[in-house]
Order: C-alpha cells, then structure tokens, then sequence
C-alpha cells in the first residue's frame, strides 16, 4: 500500500484495519451476509465508518460505506457532481486504505430534495448483490432515505440488521487501540489540570470549557463535548452544554468539569472532577468530601462487577439496590458504558443491554447524585483485565479540587 500521508493526525496501522477487516469477514460468513452497508455524519457517535475505513464522518455530512465480503470497499461522500475516483488495487492513496472507489455528491439534509442523490450512487454498488443478503449497520443513525431507495430499487434481496455483528468485534480492543486509548485519558488529565489551574471568580462557565477544549486541541484532539456548570452551595446543578454555559462564576462557587474529548486515533474517554472556585467556609468542603468519599464508594461498588462474563442489566440492578440501601437516588441516566470511536459505545450497563462485560473494553463509569446542598460525582475510564479492572487509566488524582491547585500526578 501506498505511504500514509503527513497529513492524517494519528492514523491506525494497515495491519490493525485488516485484523478487523478479517474478523469482520469471518463473522458475515457465519451470518451469510454477502455485503454491509453502513452510513454516519458526525464523529462523536458515528464510529462504524470510522472503523472501517480510519477516516471519521463529520459536519452533519453523510459517509456511506459498502464493505463486501470480499473485495475492496467503496465510499460515497459529500463532494462535487459526478466525482468518481478508482484507488490503486493495492487499496490505498496514502489517505484511504482498502477503499477501492470513492464517490461523491453535494447533498445535503437542509435541501431534502437531494435526498435520493446518495442512494443513487449506492445503488450502482448494491445493484451486484441483487437478490442476496445485505447487512444494514448502525441503523438508528443510517437515514430512512437511504434505506427506502435501496430496498425500492433492489427487490428480491434480503435485508437484515448487522450491528450486533459489528458491535461485538469494534467493542473488544487490540494492543494498539488500548494503548491509543490510554493517550487519550492522559491528553484529558492534562485538560483537566489546566481548567483546575486556571479556573478563577469572574470567569463564565463557557470560558472555563474553552481553556479545557483549547489545551486538548494543542494536544491533537479532534472532537468532542465540555460539558460543564458552576453553582452556589445549596443551589446545585448538572452539567450542561455551551448554550448553558453563560453564568458567570462567583468567589466560593462548585464547578463541575466534564472533559469528554477523544485523542490519539480518534478514541473517546472522559475525566470528571469537581472544583471549588476561591475561597469557601469549612462547611461547604466538609460536606463536598463527606458526599464525594461515598460517591467513590458508589463507583467502587460498580467496578466491583465489571468482570469478563458479568450481566450488565445485573450490574444494573445491584447499583440501584446499593443506592437505595444508602438513601441516595437510584440511577435512572446512564451512568456507565463502553467507550471507543463513539462518545457512547456499547455495552450499556443497563437493564436492557444484551452484550456482557468482556476482557480489553474500555469503560467509563461516572456515578452521580444530587442532594439538597450539592451535586456529588466522578468520571475516569477503566481497561477490563482478565480479572477485572484495576486502577483508572486517567492518572489525575480523585478529588475535591481548589482552583489555582497545581495537580501533581
């Protein structure tokens, strides 16, 4: 294959993508799935394309991917009319490996008209496989459009859902994509530090997320959400996105941090901490410890569980029960999940996840609860060992945090 180009920030190895192409192939065989059809438009969970192809979906703008069962795969994009570009055979042009056509439209979801235009394209691809089985991945996301021609304009075929099948390859990670994804945890402690050095009365909450989001793209992030939101003790509150960061922070002010961004290879983790801004009375820190140390106890109850084998709607189910016998809300969000290409990957531990707890997944786990006084949480990832998991792979001390604190890890 052609040399990787300069230009690509952070790209997966040609040997890695072919360990997934394999066990993708192998799993389509035992399904009797001829070809997949896959479509995403944002890099914050439209991780399928991305995990075929190593180039991420973004802008709203549709990535549709053909993978068959044998043979190089082919990308319709957004681009000018009538674009057609054939790939070297090997399956690479320093950009795109085992790709071996890329096409590309203008179309747009503003402009429904153009609706058909993708799929056209498609259908020039799919038309081979007429009469066959095609395996739909990642449909929740995939666009009724697109699935409607198709199914119109090819008939006699078989269409099925292939996202289970996908799923249970992307979410066990190789060598390279754990240590990828320990790069990321490591880029989130040092935005972290930055917010907790920086952090001080005056400020709003938005500028507060721009210093974390700013230090993550010095250090080659590419994506992801800072959510975050300041409070007066006995006034406390969630985190929240940009469009509620406006509030401006007030000496002796509880900020919480969520830093949610992905790193090395495009791979998502996410550190949460709490910070108190200024100066504050002992009350205030005596009761934000007393509420964190059973928090960490809360989450400690759930990496407990989090061994190859374990049932996540049991997980679950515990969870609730331990919050409950401790007088603390039972937790109805979803409060820990795989990570990888997408912000949130399977398995979801919840009562209706049917994918258990395997070796080399990456987790998060962020329990939180409010009380009349504060807001009390935790965020750091977790790799499953063949026992379980150990320690975070996020090194920033868990903690109350005091603005200006260097952070010493």
């Amino acid at each position: 294959m052609s040399q990787m180009s300069q230009r690509i920030n952070s790209p997966i190895s040609t040997p890695e993508l072919e360990r997934r192409w394999a066990l993708v192939r192998k799993a389509m065989e035992e399904w009797e799935i001829d070809v997949l059809l896959m479509q995403n438009n944002n890099d914050h969970m439209g991780g399928y394309t991305k995990y075929f192809t190593d180039v991420p979906a973004s802008n709203g703008y549709p990535d549709t991917v053909v993978f068959p069962a044998d043979g190089l795969m082919t990308v319709v994009k957004q681009g000018p009319f009538g674009l057609e570009k054939e790939i070297d055979p090997s399956g690479s042009d320093g950009f795109n490996r085992g790709v071996g056509r890329i096409m590309t439209t203008p179309s747009y979801e503003s402009a429904p008209y153009t609706k058909n235009y993708d799929p056209e394209l498609v259908c020039r691809v799919l038309g081979d496989y007429a009469g066959g089985t095609i395996g739909l991945v990642g449909t929740y996301q995939m666009s009724f459009a697109l699935v409607e021609y198709i199914k119109s304009e090819i008939p006699n075929t078989k269409f099925i859902e292939a996202s289970e099948l996908v799923d249970r390859v992307k979410i066990i990670k190789s060598t390279e994509e754990l240590e990828l994804i320990r790069g990321t945890a490591s880029q989130q402690d040092s935005q972290m530090t930055a917010v907790i050095e920086k952090i001080e009365p005056g400020m709003r909450d938005s500028d507060v997320a721009a210093i974390a989001q700013f230090e993550g793209n010095l250090l080659g992030s590419e994506q992801g959400v800072y959510l975050c939101q300041s409070y007066t003790f006995g006034e406390p509150t969630e985190i929240g996105p940009r469009h509620i960061q406006d509030r401006v922070i007030n000496e002796g002010d509880i900020f919480n941090m969520l830093v949610e961004s992905n790193g090395p290879g495009g791979y998502f983790t996410e550190i949460g901490r709490t910070i108190v801004v200024g100066d504050t009375t002992d009350n205030v820190i005596e009761t934000l410890e007393s509420e964190f140390a059973f928090t960490l106890e809360a989450q400690r109850f759930t990496l407990d569980m989090l061994r190859p084998g374990a049932e996540c709607s049991e997980i679950w189910k515990a969870f609730n029960e331990f919050m409950r016998e401790n007088g603390k809300q039972e937790e109805g969000r979803l409060y820990c999940h795989g990570q990888g290409y997408d912000m949130v990957e399977r398995p979801l531990v919840r009562f209706d996840e049917t994918i258990n707890i395997s070796e080399n997944m990456n987790i998060v786990c962020h329990p939180g609860y409010k009380t009349d006084s504060v807001f009390s949480w935790i965020c750091d990832n977790y790799i499953v060992g063949e026992n379980g998991v150990r320690e975070s792979i996020h090194k920033l001390p868990q903690k109350i945090f005091r603005s200006g604190e260097v952070s010493l890890y």
